[in-house]
């Protein structure tokens, strides 16, 4: 697939990398020369310096034959445009474009091909916001993933000592669930993946992936640690984009509070939130902390866009009693270094937008992507079409499936109904099938796992 993506910033520079490495014929376009240089050095891909709104530069960047562009600058302005350009101009059949600005993104009626051509819209802000009250809503996980508009989840827990599965296999969940179907789908130790096994035994510190119908989550959580009380109460530090979408969202169900350091931003969030308690002032005022009692606190995250203000403020939150501590983190060098010590959660924008982005660049019916463990592996939900003549995966029980090396089937969701992957299972027509992928390599493998041809051999 022939690619053109605008910005080589931390989400373009990310989405090159992803699929750089999946034989697609990339094009960075970014005004910075530094930034495509570092890029052009580590990655298999062509470079073109300039303004991607304008015409001439996306003809050099070969927009005359691409199959898609993503627009994601740090303008909204530059992204829209350059949509309307490629349509007009080049006729480019998909564009994605990152916009941020709220006042654009509640007017639906503004991207139509008649208007403004933009196929798909990436709002950062907002897919951070719903990432974090997934987690806000399920104490004790350190990721939260939806499927099927919500019906499946996939969360992933730290093992502790002490839990009832500790020491134990993983067929031994039937017999402590046997009323609850669930499956998992992943296990890192040490940082390296684990194909799950019914002989696996589970160690303490393992972060374990699993894969269960929304309503059972909780009853397996139990299973494999210790369930923290349900939270209450939220201090956030920063009242930008994220910390007001997030305030608004959860200020209903729980205690929640906004310590912010600009006055007008203080007076704005104050006329706008309802029940939100605004404070003036610096989460790494120690003074003001200890004032707001943030010991307290259920939840403290740190949401600034100052990736080194966040650590800090964090690590004192924690230090002065906060129960859990998340962190926002803009420098993916920085994730892998400040999470699971004095920090519980190292929430990547990157990361969490990038599954969005790949989600409409997968070839087939892919309908969502999601990064396991900050990029270390992906789960994939897939729909399957065809009949068994014409598709690979249909009318077949999972075991007779040639899966690629290091990739499982979690699970099925059949219409309304939550399937378990288990060897005799049988995929049908219109299934959304739930696959994970700890070697990105054979990504391309999986997709075409899922092609419907008029024969295959």
């Amino acid at each position: 697939m022939k690619i053109i993506i605008l910005g080589a910033g931390q989400v373009g520079g990310t989405l090159a990398e992803h699929l750089a490495s999946e034989a697609n014929d990339i094009t960075v376009v970014d005004t910075d020369g530094d930034r495509l240089r570092d890029l052009g050095d580590r990655l298999d891909i062509r470079t073109v310096q300039g303004r991607g709104s304008l015409p001439t530069v996306l003809r050099q960047a070969g927009a005359d034959d691409a199959d898609m562009l993503v627009a994601v600058t740090n303008s909204d302005e530059t992204n829209m445009v350059a949509c309307q350009v490629a349509y007009s101009l080049f006729h480019t059949p998909t564009k994605i474009a990152r916009v941020r600005e709220s006042a654009y993104l509640t007017r639906e009626e503004l991207f139509h091909n008649d208007h403004i051509p933009v196929d798909v819209l990436i709002s950062p802000e907002q897919v951070v916001t719903n990432y974090i009250k997934r987690l806000i809503e399920h104490p004790g996980a350190l990721q939260v993933i939806d499927f099927a508009d919500g019906k499946a989840q996939l969360v992933a827990v730290k093992a502790y000592y002490g839990g009832p599965l500790v020491g134990q296999q993983l067929r031994q969940i039937r017999a402590h669930m046997p009323n609850v179907d669930t499956r998992v789908a992943a296990i890192f130790r040490r940082d390296r993946p684990i194909k799950p096994q019914g002989d696996t035994v589970i160690e303490a510190d393992d972060e374990v992936f699993f894969i269960a119908a929304k309503k059972d989550i909780r009853a397996v959580m139990g299973e494999l640690r210790r369930i923290d009380e349900t939270n209450k109460r939220v201090v956030i530090a920063g009242g930008g984009q994220i910390g007001e979408r997030l305030a608004e969202a959860i200020e209903s169900r729980y205690q929640v509070k906004i310590i912010e350091m600009n006055a007008a931003r203080c007076r704005y969030l104050s006329d706008t939130l309802e029940s939100t308690v605004v404070l003036q002032g610096s989460a790494s005022d120690k003074d003001l902390m200890l004032e707001e009692n943030i010991a307290d606190a259920d939840i403290f995250l740190a949401l600034t866009n100052d990736d080194e203000a966040n650590i800090m403020s964090s690590l004192l939150a924690k230090r002065l009693g906060a129960s859990k501590v998340m962190t926002l983190i803009n420098n993916p060098a920085y994730v892998d270094l400040v999470q699971g010590g004095e920090i519980d959660i190292a929430i990547s924008p990157q990361l969490a937008t990038i599954g969005t982005l790949l989600a409409h660049v997968r070839r087939g019916d892919i309908v969502s992507v999601h990064s396991l463990r900050r990029g270390a592996a992906e789960a994939i939900e897939a729909v399957a079409h065809g009949d068994s003549k014409s598709s690979k995966v249909i009318g077949k029980a999972i075991e007779d499936i040639a899966l690629p090396p290091g990739t499982t089937i979690g699970a099925i969701i059949r219409d309304e109904q939550v399937l378990i992957a288990h060897d005799d299972t049988v995929i049908e027509t219109g299934d959304h099938v739930i696959l994970f992928v700890v070697d990105k390599k054979h990504i391309r493998d999986v997709e075409k796992l899922f092609h419907v041809g008029l024969s295959f051999f």
